[in-house]
């Protein structure tokens, strides 16, 4: 019921907010038509000042007086205006501390009714407390039965382990007996294995060996072949050094005719002495060299006396 009174006094108190909000609103409406009448005749008044420009001062003089009067009174408008939103604010705020008088005065019952309601929950939790204190008691007891019970049934129990506790000791010895055999049975499959792995080892020794023999034969057999084919090598360069020969002889003997038909100054030299040979050929080249680089032939002369 309090909860019912406290929602109805929020929807109350928020309907008032929003009433006021809405008078609010539309005193704003209001405030802004009376702005856009006062704008409006602002503009009606300048255009019949502009069309009664060419009217008497005395004219001119009642309408800016009459213009006052209009602003005089909007002022005074505004004032009441002004006056009018404080008076309901004033009236806001009273009801607002009515409000919150009424709150104190219903909270403070809703703390009565909690206090009692608190008073009555702290004697039914003592009796119930008691009567967890009586069914603990209770529960003891059965406890107590039940564990003279178990006591019992535990000696019952070590007598039956004692008994499986001998068949299984006698068991553990027979497995353990059956374990011991196969163990043994183990090690000799093991050194087996160990004989065929040795085996298998000597085998891959000699098969490692056998394809080392081979691979070393293959590596005789390329050298002796890269041995052959550097014998052919060397016998392509002689006789591409012997072809060499031949055409530097026949290329001489190419110089040797050009320097006859060109009436070589020099072509009865002696060549007796080795020293005077091997300069004679060592001029005879780079003359060579000048012919075919297209030198007269008396400036190569004149060259090679000099």
């Amino acid at each position: 019921m309090a909860i019912c009174l406290l929602i109805r006094e929020r929807e109350s108190e928020r309907e008032t907010e929003r009433e006021s909000e809405r008078e609010t609103e539309r005193e704003s409406e209001r405030e802004r038509a009376r702005e856009t009448e006062r704008e409006r005749e602002r503009d009606r008044e300048s255009a019949r000042e502009r069309q009664r420009e060419s009217e008497s001062e005395t004219e001119r003089e009642r309408e800016r007086e009459s213009e006052r009067e209009t602003q005089r009174e909007s002022e005074r408008e505004t004032e009441r205006d002004r006056a009018r939103e404080r008076h309901r604010k004033r009236a806001r705020e009273r009801h607002r501390e009515r409000k919150r008088e009424r709150d104190r005065e219903r909270e403070s019952e809703r703390e009565t009714e909690r206090e009692t309601e608190r008073e009555t929950q702290r004697e039914s939790e003592r009796e119930t407390q008691r009567e967890r204190q009586r069914e603990r008691a209770r529960e003891r007891a059965r406890e107590r039965a039940r564990e003279r019970q178990r006591e019992r049934e535990r000696e019952r129990d070590t007598e039956r382990e004692r008994e499986r506790d001998t068949e299984r000791e006698e068991r553990d010895r027979e497995r353990e007996r059956e374990r011991e055999r196969e163990r043994e049975r183990e090690r000799d499959r093991e050194r087996e294995r160990e004989r065929d792995r040795e085996r298998d080892r000597e085998r891959e020794t000699e098969k490692e060996s056998e394809r080392e023999t081979q691979r070393e034969r293959h590596r005789e057999r390329e050298r002796a072949r890269e041995r052959a084919r550097e014998r052919q090598r060397e016998r392509e360069r002689e006789r591409d050094r012997e072809r060499e020969s031949d055409r530097e002889t026949e290329r001489e003997r190419e110089r040797e005719r050009d320097r006859e038909r060109n009436n070589y100054p020099f072509q009865t030299m002696q060549t007796h002495n080795i020293n005077t040979r091997l300069k004679y050929l060592q001029w005879k080249t780079q003359g060579t060299e000048a012919i075919e680089a297209g030198a007269p032939v008396e400036l190569q002369i004149s060259d090679r006396v000099q």
